[in-house]
Parts: structure tokens; C-alpha cells; sequence
């Protein structure tokens, strides 16, 4: 009786409102009602009765609101064929139809989950809805807008219900994540992606605009997401990506990891990551645009997860990242090479800047994750990419300094680039928690390299994490800053533990780094003056006078801070009468181009340069103690430093034969020979008692009244010369650890292999699985 006679007057409402009343009293009834529909229904649409259709869609509409009981599932069973029916059909329209009945009824919540029913037909249907090609604009636009509305009634009927996990395998999220994409490149405008709030595009017009709709539904499908569901929620992305070449361009694959890491839980963002770092893997070997897209879309990711949990894949990000910018650089050497042997160099060039597009690309990621870590976090992953940086005269198990070649420079500047993006910012409380002895003697050992653009990368690292108090900017530029007290310096009282790792790292000398906690006693500021001065290493006339300028700038700036006004008035005459006679003596000229140079420097005019003695008298009266002004700086060059500066492995080789002979006393030493007057003097005790007397007294005296600084270095001395001794003695005394393949002995000038069986070896706890 619901039919009426005339399709185009509708559903009878009073009939309706009968057959309602009598579904909810007798819902037992609910089985055979839905049969007849959906037997009705099947019948008009076959005969293209579609008026009838509309009716009996709104007819099962109205039942499925009004019902809510034990009886309605075989009834839903025939709801979902009908459903199935229009959108099987070819007419536009009906597939309308059914797929708004289906978003109603996904919206109902049942009061028990179904076990038998499946939506795997409704996801390949509305997902080919989602791809229409129709040829009228406005009807492909009414497909598409209807299959991503189905798409979000099936995620909502079957995210939160337990037995429809089934939703999240891959084979439904291959169908999904790809429909919802394909409509999501068609917005014009890619940049409402980029936001966490609602998108631009929904409301009023977003209702029938595809791109809005389907990252609404991307969105919520993400926002459902549980742990185990990440990866296949991901990994489609992916895949859509690389069949569709957008990763070069790589706008769209942006905007769509920033909808990502906004949609799903903060706790899971590390999966993300790792699905990127996995696919970045997998395309090592693909040409440098997409490689760089891939980066930079790592780069979004973890500039959105770096604030929050990012789980144990920090060090993995890092080392990933390392790994593809060795890989670049070598692919960058490999095309150098080729073009070299080959006549095309217009396309060899294009190809090795490509391979730079994707190197900066990485150092960019690096610098941004390391610089949003905490600080802790930041140490470890300092020296993590420390240990990666090839050093002549370390071990380097990561980097083959052999097999890279003359790779091996572009390396250094590349991973040392990377150490300036991860220190900027860096603060630490101590000096030594800052810079521990692994991270900083191979920093020094790129620092005594012949390579000048290596040795500003260090002191650039080297201030990052000197500089605590954010003074590095306002002291930019070598100039004579006529007020300092107006740049406002921010400085703290030097603390015990700085003091300590000062004198630790006498290093620090060598690496000219001027330090934010000055003391005159570390900084070989006369040495410095003396060295250009002197020419013993034959330098060029300007840069003898940069270094003048140099100590002039440095000195002028030091004397403000401690704010000793005979230091302040020497320092100031030195400055006016270079300004007279010598303004090649100071920054303001020197620096400048088309500078004049003197013929030479004239070491005896001494009221151009800096005084040690002028100096020491202008600090012994407000308590400095000036006394080692006058001892003069030696330099104290160790084997380390040698051993940097070696160009082959046979000159180290040298070196340490050299050492080992040096070392071993001297056969005519130790034939001393004996004669009468040896032991005359053996014999005679006199006197002795007398001269212990004497030297104890000394000591005394000398502990008493000398200097501390003095003292200090006394005793410095000694301690170096033990530690000297030791180190010979343990070179001589180490030997190898037992091997079962036998050990090498010399007994009697005879060489004999003895054998050690395994289990007779000792070894460390650690060492045993």
C-alpha cells in the first residue's frame, strides 16, 4: 500500500506510518518486509521503474531509523542487497541513491556488533566510484563526491566495531588511501593541507567538492588509526606516490605527510618516519629529484615529530640520512669521473648539481631534527656523527677513507655541515659534558689540516657549542669595537668544572678560538703578535698584517671586559698611532679591498705593536698576576698533531720507528766505565747529609714564596713527563691477547709459536655470549 499508483506522488505517508508502527511491534515481522522490498525493488529496477526505486529506498530508510532490535540483521542483510542493486546499476543516479541509504545506516550504532556481515564489495565499489570518468564534468563530480561519502560511511561503520579490523588489512587499504588520493590532486589549492584545523573546502561547498570531501575522510580514516594499523595506513601513500611520479615535483607528496603527522596519534608519528626512511631505501638508486623529494618530505615529517615522541629511531634517522648523503657524494665523484672521460659536460654538470640539490636536502633534515631534540639527545647524536667523519690517523669503521678516494674531503665538508645544523643552539652547562675527549680530539685533528675550508667548519662547530649566552652575533666581524659594555655581553661567573677542562685542553690554542671566559695565561696572544712579526713560516705580507689586526681587535675588546683602565689607555694609544702611521695594522683597512701593503714590518717600532712588558705593568697593580706574560709560549706539538699532518701511511710508519728508537736507551749508556775516581766518590759520604739539607730547604723556600702559577706549571711539567714515560713503557710492555691459532714469541733469538687452547682463554664478561 506504501506504492502509490503514480510514482511521481511519492510515498504514502499515512501507509507508511502504519507499516512503521507495525515493524516496531512485531519485529519479528522485519524479515519478510525486507524481502519484499528488496524483491520489489530488484523488479523495478530491471524494468527502469526508477520512480518506485526512489520510493522503496526511502521506505527502507525510514524502517532501518524506527528499528532497533535483535530482529533488524536479517533485515540489514536485504537493506545492504538493495544497496548493492543501485550501485551495480549504470545510472548515476541510483548509484546516488544507494550510496546516500548507506551512509544513513552507516550512521545508525547498533546495539550488537554482526559477525558475518562484510563490506568488501562496498569498498571496491565505492573506491571505482571514486575513479569515475564519466563525460559530463558535473555527473563524474556527483560519482566521485558519492563514492568518498561511502567510502567514510564504511570507515565509520567498521573503525570502532573490533570484529571489522578486517577494514585495515592491506588489500582494503590498497583501495582506500589511493581513491581518496586521486581526488585529493585534483584541489587547486594544495596548501590548505599544511594545517592541522578543519580544511578550507568544506562546509557549504565542501559537500560537492571531491578534494575537500576526500581529505576529510583521509583525515578521519588517519585520526582511527591504532598501532598496528600505521603501516598499511602509510605504505598505500607511498605507493600512489611513485606511481603517479609526484615525487618530483613533490608538492602534493608534502601536503600529504603534513595531513599525516596532523591526523594520527603523536605516540605513533616514529612509524611514519620509519615507513619514509624504508621507502627512501628502496629508492637509492633512483635519480636525484625524486631522492631529494623523498628527503624532503622526511624533512616535514620530523619537523613535525621532532617536538613530540619520536620513539627509538633517532639515531636510525641519522644514520639512514648519512648513509644516502655518503651514497650522493660518491654518485656526485662518479659523474665528475665520467664527465672528465667523455665529451657531454653540459649534462654531467646538470646531473652533479641534482646530486647537490639532494645533499643540501639532507643537511637541512639533519639540522632540523638535531636542532629540535633536547639536549641530551643533541649530544648523542654529535657524536654519532662524529664517529662517521673519515680522520687521518683514527679508525673510521663506517667511512672507507680508501675506498672513497678523493671523496674523501666532500665527506668531511658534508658531515661537518651537518655538525653546524645539530650545534646551533646547543647549550650545555659545562664544557666537558660539552665537548668529551671522543667528540673533541678528532675536531682538533680537522683543525690542524692543511684544508682551509675544513678548519672553518670546526670553528664554526666550535662556537656553537662555546657559546652559551648568544654573544657569537654581536661580536660578528673583525672590527675595534669603540664600546663594548654597549653590545651588552651577557657573562657568568667561570665555574670550577670550566676551569678544570680549560686546563685540561691546552689544545684549544691551536685552533685560534677565541672563548667567551677569557684568561691571558691560555691565549698566546704575544706568540701570536711575535709569529707574524718574526716570519719565520714565510707568509704573505696581508696575512701577517690580518693577524696584527687580529690581536689589535682582540686585545681592544679584552681590555673593555676585564675593565683595567692602564690596559684600556695602552691598548687605545697602540690603536690611535696605527690609525696615524700603520691603518694597515688594523681590521678597518686590512679587510677592505685594494688595501696598501707595506714593503715589510719593522719589529723594532715598537709603539705599533702590543708590549709584553707594557702589558704586564699595566696588570700587576689591580691583582692579575702578569708574571708568566714574560715566558715565553712554546708550543706543544704531540704525536698527535704529527700524525695529522702525515700525507702517507709510510711517514707514520717512520714516525713510530723513530719514537720506539728514541725511546730505548743507549748501549754506551749503560756500559758505564768504572774507574777510581767513580768510586772514590762512591766511597766518600761527606758532605751528603749536608746537600739533602740544602735542597729540602729550597723546595721549602720555593713552595713558600714562588708564584702559584709558577707551581703550577712545575708540577704540570712532571706530571706530563710521567705520562710520557708510562705511555713508553706500556708501547714497549702491551703485547697481543692469546689466540688459538697460536702467538708469536721470541725466545733466545729463536721464534716460536705456541698455541692456546679456547678454553684456557680469559675473557672480559662482556666479550662472553
Amino acid at each position: 500500500n506504501i506504492f502509490p499508483e503514480d510514482p511521481k506522488d511519492g510515498l504514502s505517508k499515512s501507509d507508511m506510518e502504519k507499516l512503521t508502527f507495525y515493524a516496531v511491534s512485531a519485529p519479528e515481522k522485519l524479515d519478510r518486509i525486507g524481502a519484499y522490498l528488496a524483491e520489489r525493488l530488484s523488479r523495478d529496477v530491471v524494468r527502469h521503474r526508477y520512480g518506485y526505486v526512489v520510493i522503496a529506498m526511502e521506505a527502507l530508510d525510514q524502517l532501518l531509523m524506527a528499528c532497533h532490535s535483535q530482529s533488524i540483521k536479517p533485515f540489514v542483510e536485504s537493506f545492504l542487497h538493495m544497496v548493492a542493486k543501485l550501485l551495480e546499476s549504470r545510472e548515476p543516479d541510483l548509484q546516488v541513491l544507494g550510496t546516500n541509504s548507506f551512509v544513513k545506516f552507516a550512521n545508525i550504532e547498533e546495539d550488537t556488533p554482526s559477525y558475518h556481515r562484510r563490506y568488501d564489495f562496498f569498498v571496491s565499489q565505492f573506491s571505482a566510484m571514486c575513479h569515475s570518468t564519466h563525460e559530463d564534468p558535473e555527473t563524474r563530480t556527483r560519482i566521485r563526491v558519492a563514492g568518498i561519502k561511502g567510502l567514510q560511511g564504511v570507515v565509520r561503520k567498521t573503525v570502532n566495531d573490533e570484529l571489522q579490523a578486517i577494514i585495515w588489512e592491506q588489500q582494503h587499504m590498497d583501495k582506500l588511501i589511493p581513491s581518496m588520493l586521486f581526488n585529493m590532486q585534483d584541489s587547486d589549492d594544495l596548501d590548505r593541507a599544511g594545517h592541522p584545523s578543519t580544511p578550507s573546502g568544506a562546509g557549504q561547498d565542501g559537500e560537492e567538492n571531491p578534494a575537500a570531501l576526500a581529505e576529510s575522510c583521509f583525515r578521519e580514516l588517519l585520526g582511527r588509526a591504532a598501532y598496528g594499523n600505521m603501516n598499511n595506513a602509510v605504505r598505500p601513500v607511498l605507493v600512489h606516490l611513485d606511481n603517479h611520479h609526484l615525487w618530483d615535483p613533490n608538492e602534493f607528496a608534502v601536503s600529504c605527510f603534513r595531513i599525516i603527522m596532523y591526523s594520527i596519534q603523536a605516540q605513533h608519528s616514529h612509524h611514519v618516519i620509519q615507513q619514509v626512511l624504508n621507502h627512501l631505501d628502496h629508492h637509492n638508486k633512483n635519480t636525484p629529484r625524486v631522492r631529494a623529494g623523498i628527503v624532503q618530505v622526511l624533512l616535514e615529517t620530523v619537523a613535525i615529530a621532532a617536538k613530540g615522541s619520536v620513539g627509538p629511531t633517532v639515531l636510525e634517522v641519522f644514520n639512514t640520512l648519512l648513509k644516502h648523503l655518503r651514497m650522493s657524494v660518491d654518485f656526485e665523484l662518479g659523474e665528475t669521473s665520467r664527465r672528465n672521460s667523455s665529451t657531454s659536460v653540459s649534462s654531467g654538470r646538470g646531473k652533479e648539481s641534482e646530486e647537490r640539490i639532494v645533499q643540501n636536502a639532507i643537511i637541512q633534515t639533519i639540522g632540523f631534527f638535531g636542532g629540535n631534540l633536547p639536549d641530551y639527545q643533541r649530544a648523542e647524536v654529535m657524536m654519532f656523527i662524529m664517529g662517521k667523519v673519515p680522520v687521518y690517523g683514527t679508525p673510521c669503521h663506517t667511512l672507507d677513507t680508501v675506498k672513497i678516494g678523493s671523496g674523501t674531503k666532500r665527506i668531511q665538508t658534508m658531515l661537518l655541515s651537518s655538525l653546524i645544523m645539530v650545534t646551533s643552539g646547543f647549550k650545555s652547562k659545562s664544557m666537558a659534558a660539552a665537548l668529551p675527549p671522543p667528540f673533541l680530539d678528532p675536531l682538533f685533528s680537522i683543525s690542524l689540516m692543511e684544508d682551509s675550508e675544513l678548519r672553518q667548519l670546526v670553528l664554526e662547530i666550535l662556537h656553537n657549542i662555546i657559546d652559551r649566552h648568544d654573544n657569537r652575533a654581536k661580536l660578528r666581524g673583525i672590527r675595534i669595537i669603540p664600546n663594548v659594555a654597549a653590545l651588552k655581553i651577557k657573562r657568568e661567573k667561570i665555574s670550577k668544572q670550566d676551569v678544570a677542562f680549560m686546563k685540561k685542553v691546552q689544545n684549544l690554542t691551536k685552533c685560534d678560538v677565541l672563548l667567551e671566559n677569557h684568561k691571558l695565561s691560555e691565549l698566546p696572544v704575544w706568540s701570536v703578535q711575535d709569529m707574524a712579526l718574526g716570519n719565520e713560516e714565510n707568509m704573505p705580507m696581508f696575512i701577517r698584517c690580518g693577524i696584527n689586526a687580529l690581536v689589535a681587535a682582540y686585545l681592544n675588546f679584552l681590555s673593555q671586559m676585564i675593565a683595567n683602565p692602564p690596559f684600556c689607555q695602552h691598548v687605545s694609544k697602540v690603536i690611535e698611532l696605527r690609525n696615524l702611521d700603520a691603518p694597515y695594522l688594523l681590521p678597518e683597512h686590512i679587510f677592505r679591498d685594494k688595501c696598501p701593503l707595506p714593503e715589510s714590518l719593522d719589529k723594532e717600532d715598537r709603539q705599533l705593536y702590543f708590549q709584553t712588558a707594557d702589558m704586564a705593568e699595566c696588570l700587576a697593580g689591580p691583582g692579575y698576576n702578569a708574571e708568566r706574560l714574560s715566558i715565553p709560549y712554546i708550543p706543544q706539538v704531540t704525536d698527535e698533531d704529527r700524525l695529522t699532518r702525515r700525507k702517507s701511511f709510510v711517514d707514520t710508519i717512520s714516525l713510530q720507528v723513530d719514537i720506539m728508537s728514541n725511546s730505548l736507551p743507549d748501549k754506551s749508556q749503560l756500559a758505564e766505565e768504572i774507574t777510581f775516581e767513580t768510586l772514590k766518590k762512591a766511597i766518600d759520604t761527606t758532605g751528603l747529609e749536608e746537600q739533602e739539607r740544602e735542597k729540602r730547604r729550597q723546595v721549602m723556600e720555593k713552595f713558600q714564596k714562588a708564584p702559584f702559577e709558577e707551581i703550577a706549571a712545575h708540577c704540570e711539567s712532571k706530571a706530563n713527563m710521567l705520562h710520557d714515560r708510562l705511555a713508553q713503557i706500556f708501547e714497549l710492555t702491551i703485547r697481543p691477547p692469546p689466540s688459538p691459532s697460536g702467538v708469536v714469541s721470541i725466545s733466545a733469538g729463536h721464534t716460536q709459536h705456541q698455541s692456546v687452547p679456547v678454553y684456557e682463554m680469559k675473557f672480559p664478561d662482556l666479550c662472553v655470549y
